[in-house]
């Protein structure tokens, strides 16, 4: 899971606009100030672009954090 989330720190920090961002398996939106909703989604299409994979909306509604996602994605790579 470490790879999968050392592969999506680069993603989030493009996506967020912030270089430093440190992101983790307990990490949520709660963490990170600029993600809202439309930056969410962008979020969402950037990891399934960079992965080659896609998500189903009730996979999307079910991360409650980015160990969830990084889970997801290891399930689909």
């Amino acid at each position: 899971m470490m790879n999968i989330i050392n592969k999506l720190t680069p993603i989030f920090r493009e996506t967020f606009a912030d270089e430093s961002l440190v992101i983790n398996k307990k990490s949520t939106a709660d963490d990170i100030d600029a993600w809202d909703s439309l930056s969410h989604v962008n979020l969402i299409l950037a990891i399934e672009i960079a992965f080659e994979i896609e998500f189903s909306q009730r996979e999307i509604m079910s991360f409650q954090n980015v160990g969830d996602m990084a889970s997801c994605i290891e399930k689909k790579i």
